[in-house]
C-alpha cells in the first residue's frame, strides 16, 4: 500500500524580501511536484539587510501573514536575514497552528567535510551578516575547528535580485578576490546566491577542474519544510500544483522578470494549474 504521507495534498509557503526565495521554492517543486506554492516577497521594502531589527522582523510578520492567509501546511522563511532577526516573532504568532522553518547557513556540514578531507572554508554572506555575533556564533558552534574566513559579497545580493548579468558577474568577482586562495568549501550564507552556484564555483575554481564544494540551505530546509507538513517527498506526482505569488501583500500575476533569468524560476514559472 502506497505510503499515506505521499498521497496527501501539501501546500508550502515561502517568503523573502526578494526572489532569495526561488532556490527553496524550486527544491520544494522538485521534491513534491504536486505541491501547491505560495511565494510571499516584499518588493516594496527590500532589501532587508541594512534595516533595524525591529523593521525587518515587522515587514517579515506582514509577508508571513499574507502567506498564512492561504491555509500553506508550513511556512518556510527562504531569508537568512528574516531567520536571524523574526525567526521569534514569526514562531510566537504562528506555530503550532502553522510550523515555521528557518534558514541557517551550512557552516556545520560545510566544517565536518573540511575536517574530512582537509583545506579551509568560506563564508560568503552580506557584508552586514559577515562578522556578526549571529556569524561568529554559527562558527563557534559549528565550525568543529575548520579554518573557516568570513566573505563580505558587496552588492551580490541587490545584482542576483535585478537579474543584470553585468552586475552579478562584477558582484562575484570581487567577493572571488576577497576569498582565500584553494578554499575546499563555501558555505553560501545567503539564498540569493544559491541562483548562481555555478558562477561562484567557477570563479574559485583556479586550476581545479571541479573547484570548491558549495554549502547551500535549500535541499534541507526543504526537507524540513515538508516534515513539518507531515508530507514526504513524491518526484514523480502529477499533475503539477498551483503557484501564488504575493507582493507585499498583493497578489501579482507571477514572478517577477528577474527571476526568469535563473532556471529555478524557470522551473517555476513552467505552466500549472490555476492558483486556488
Amino acid at each position: 500500500m502506497p505510503d499515506r504521507l505521499q498521497l496527501l495534498s501539501v501546500k508550502i509557503a515561502l517568503m523573502d524580501s526578494g526572489i532569495g526565495l526561488l532556490a527553496a521554492a524550486a527544491a520544494v517543486r522538485r521534491a513534491r511536484p504536486d505541491a501547491d506554492l505560495v511565494l510571499s516577497s516584499d518588493p516594496d521594502g527590500l532589501p532587508w539587510g541594512p534595516r533595524t531589527a525591529d523593521d525587518i522582523t515587522a515587514r517579515a510578520l506582514d509577508c508571513a501573514r499574507a502567506a498564512a492567509a492561504h491555509g500553506p501546511d508550513a511556512l518556510l522563511v527562504a531569508c537568512n536575514t528574516a531567520s536571524v532577526h523574526a525567526l521569534p516573532a514569526l514562531r510566537a504568532e504562528l506555530e503550532p497552528a502553522l510550523p515555521v522553518v528557518g534558514t541557517v547557513p551550512a557552516v556545520k556540514p560545510a566544517a565536518a567535510a573540511a575536517a574530512e578531507h582537509g583545506g579551509p572554508v568560506a563564508i560568503w554572506a552580506t557584508p552586514a551578516t559577515t562578522g556578526s555575533p549571529y556569524q561568529r556564533r554559527l562558527i563557534e558552534q559549528f565550525g568543529n575547528g575548520a579554518d573557516i574566513t568570513g566573505v563580505p559579497c558587496h552588492g551580490l545580493a541587490d545584482a542576483i535580485e535585478s537579474g543584470d548579468e553585468d552586475l552579478i558577474d562584477a558582484a562575484v568577482e570581487q567577493a572571488a578576490a576577497r576569498t582565500p586562495d584553494g578554499v575546499a568549501a563555501v558555505v553560501l550564507g545567503c539564498t540569493h546566491y544559491e541562483l548562481v552556484g555555478t558562477r561562484i564555483r567557477e570563479a574559485l575554481r583556479g586550476d581545479r577542474p571541479a573547484g570548491p564544494v558549495l554549502h547551500g540551505s535549500a535541499q534541507a530546509v526543504c526537507a524540513q519544510a515538508l516534515r513539518r507538513a507531515g508530507s514526504a517527498p513524491r518526484p514523480q506526482a502529477a499533475p503539477v500544483g498551483g503557484l501564488t505569488v504575493l507582493h507585499s501583500g498583493r497578489h501579482a500575476p507571477g514572478l517577477p522578470p528577474a527571476a526568469l533569468t535563473y532556471a529555478e524560476g524557470r522551473l517555476l514559472a513552467a505552466p500549472s494549474p490555476a492558483a486556488h
